[in-house]
């Protein structure tokens, strides 16, 4: 199974993982076989990619996959887009409106408590058109996987993740066309998008019994250590603890998702930037332990390697997050297989192959 963006899919091609549509019903099942009009609707979806089965390669993929369950990502999907449709509709939320989002955090915190050593591997495939949920449930997952790796009790990881399910909700009271807008915002345009932090905060503030240290997470996502960020410029250990960690886990899926503005980056450079940027915008040691916990190239991506041969990723190593395991693509019938972690096999991942 490997990764295939859609501009590559080609009619007869086998569908390794289920997709999706906007309403998050089934389209296409795991085993389908592609046809034109089926790629057309992909394409439609604005999909950035999709999984397409290798027979040869999906045992060991198979095996090696840890991720959140299809079903509750997007059932934590359901949740945030309901959630802004009501705050968009001008309506004030009570308790019983985020009961949903409660609970599907909670069982988001639950699937990785009960394996604490997964790592996120950006295997979600999101629709580009619901950018906003995806990217919450995202940088929910990532949150809470750096939380686990802190040691929070499951309180303050429930109470994370609900600020990380939340923490663009402040976008709502944006105009769609800055949001969504192709070329560079003006000055006036990006201090009405900074906004959104402090108009989370403050919308939130009075949902009852919406917990306090999820809030502050809403209003410091966008605070940098080094106290260039918004909406109050504080830096170091005076930004609060969730975040600092919502504030990597937010820069690096919106760094490898497709935006109106600019293609994304692949996972690899997009870690490369975190670290370049520790200390500065980032908190050195939550980028530690994030460069553990992010595999940078998510199983099933097709690679070259730096002595000129093909491979396929297989499993990612927690602490060599830039060097996993790869399944070499060769006509022998003897598999080859590249721990690129290891100190004496000097290999790396030069590129990945889109076709």
């Amino acid at each position: 199974m490997r990764i295939v963006p859609i501009s590559h899919l080609m009619p007869g091609m086998i569908v390794g993982k289920n997709i999706y549509n906007q309403h998050n019903s089934l389209l296409l099942s795991k085993g389908h076989i592609l046809t034109e009009r089926e790629i057309r609707r992909v394409i439609e979806l604005k999909y950035q990619a999709i999984f397409i089965s290798d027979s040869c390669f999906d045992d060991e993929i198979l095996e090696n996959t840890e991720d959140i369950s299809d079903v509750l990502r997007n059932r934590a999907v359901t949740a945030t887009k309901d959630l802004f449709f009501l705050i968009s509709s001008k309506r004030t939320l009570n308790e019983s409106d985020i009961t949903k989002a409660k609970s599907s955090v909670d069982d988001i915190v639950n699937e990785i408590i009960m394996n604490r050593n997964a790592t996120y591997s950006m295997t979600d495939l999101k629709l580009f058109d619901d950018y906003t949920y995806y990217h919450s449930v995202n940088v929910t997952v990532i949150a809470v996987i750096i939380g686990v790796s802190m040691n929070l009790n499951k309180a303050s990881l429930c109470k994370l993740g609900l600020g990380a399910l939340l923490h663009d909700i402040g976008k709502i009271f944006v105009p769609k066309d800055i949001l969504g807008k192709e070329g560079k915002l003006t000055s006036e345009e990006f201090e009405i998008v900074k906004k959104h932090s402090m108009d989370g905060y403050e919308y939130l503030k009075n949902v009852k019994d919406f917990p306090g240290e999820a809030n502050l997470a809403v209003r410091s996502h966008h605070e940098k250590f080094g106290g260039k960020g918004y909406p109050d410029g504080i830096s170091g250990d005076k930004i609060p603890i969730f975040g600092r960690i919502l504030t990597i886990a937010d820069v690096f899926d919106a760094l490898i998702s497709d935006r109106p503005y600019r293609k994304a980056l692949l996972p690899s450079d997009a870690v490369e930037y975190i670290i370049g940027n520790s200390g500065e915008l980032f908190d050195p040691k939550i980028v530690d332990i994030f460069m553990e916990k992010v595999s940078p190239y998510p199983i099933g991506t097709y690679v070259m390697l730096s002595n000129g041969q093909k491979a396929i990723v297989v499993q990612n190593n927690p602490k060599f997050g830039l060097r996993p395991k790869v399944k070499v693509i060769s006509d022998t019938e003897k598999a080859l297989y590249y721990d690129l972690s290891k100190e004496f096999l000097d290999i790396t991942i030069t590129d990945i192959i889109f076709s």
